[in-house]
């Protein structure tokens, strides 16, 4: 029995779903970022969950409490939401949900078994990884598509990347073993920033969609939240002179730089201790 539960089942005859997840697959939050500002541009409409109890170890990924009104108290169970859209050229679908602790395999064959029956023809995954990328340059965009001449209509650099995996990437492939077209985007966000939402990354996740899609998506508002960013990191750099080199340094790397890879959190943070070591003795 699937574990998506459904409000109402709308016609999603030749449509496209868009899934992003909270957790290993989220750098930044852009990914969960981006699919949500897509949702509420599109005024998508909540249509389906996804029931939590079988995928999810509940001491690692807690049911929050909250109240409502300030009085009544509510349960919060980590959520897999599907919202649709019905655009002037299309059906969409978007999912946005927590990566789950266990059961993979059936947690993603039911969401591909939910969006196949209601007609969805094309499915794109939305990722970010943490990279030693500058801030201060337009967020690399790395992944995959079903065919090269994709790949370099949406300008993305094809992802070489072998090992540990996420839902995104487990979820793409059960889309493709379906017979669905699959796409995945993957935002380069800077590993050396304090934990928080990356609205740049955001913004380049959803101008490759709209280039998938090949379909405007109004960015205004996003565009000015990572001009906003943009200037806080800057301010933030400027106060830190070690820091500031490093991503001069880095900086000055980007147009030697080859194909994007995604790198281990222990590469990137050997090469952030590496520097800083050579700035304590430079001989």
């Amino acid at each position: 029995m699937s574990a998506v539960q459904f409000k109402a089942k709308p016609n999603l005859e030749g449509g496209t779903m868009v899934a992003a997840f909270h957790g290993w697959n989220d750098g930044g939050e852009a990914a969960t970022t981006a699919a949500t500002y897509v949702r509420d541009r599109w005024g998508a409409q909540k249509f389906a969950g996804l029931d939590p109890e079988d995928f999810y170890d509940f001491q690692v990924s807690r049911p929050m409490v909250r109240l409502e009104e300030g009085v009544t108290r509510q349960i919060d169970w980590p959520g897999n939401d599907f919202y649709h859209a019905s655009l002037p050229t299309r059906q969409m679908a978007v999912l946005i949900g927590v990566e789950p602790n266990v059961r993979w395999r059936t947690f993603t064959t039911d969401i591909v078994d939910a969006a196949r029956s209601l007609g969805v023809k094309k499915m794109v995954t939305l990722g970010a990884f943490l990279a030693d990328v500058p801030h201060s340059v337009p967020p690399p965009v790395a992944g995959s598509a079903p065919t090269q001449e994709m790949a370099e209509r949406l300008g993305v650099v094809p992802s070489r990347y072998e090992g540990p995996t996420g839902i995104v990437g487990v979820l793409q492939d059960a889309a493709a073993r379906a017979g669905m077209e699959s796409v995945s985007l993957w935002a380069a966000v800077p590993h050396y920033l304090p934990a928080g939402t990356n609205p740049k990354a955001a913004l380049a996740l959803v101008q490759r969609l709209s280039a998938y899609l090949d379909m405007s998506v109004e960015t205004d508002q996003l565009a000015r939240a990572a001009a906003t960013w943009e200037t806080q990191v800057a301010t933030m750099i400027e106060e830190n002179e070690e820091l500031g080199e490093y991503v001069k340094r880095l900086e000055e790397g980007v147009r030697d730089r080859g194909e994007l890879e995604m790198p281990s959190g222990d590469a990137l943070a050997a090469e952030l201790e590496r520097f800083l070591r050579e700035r304590e003795d430079p001989s």
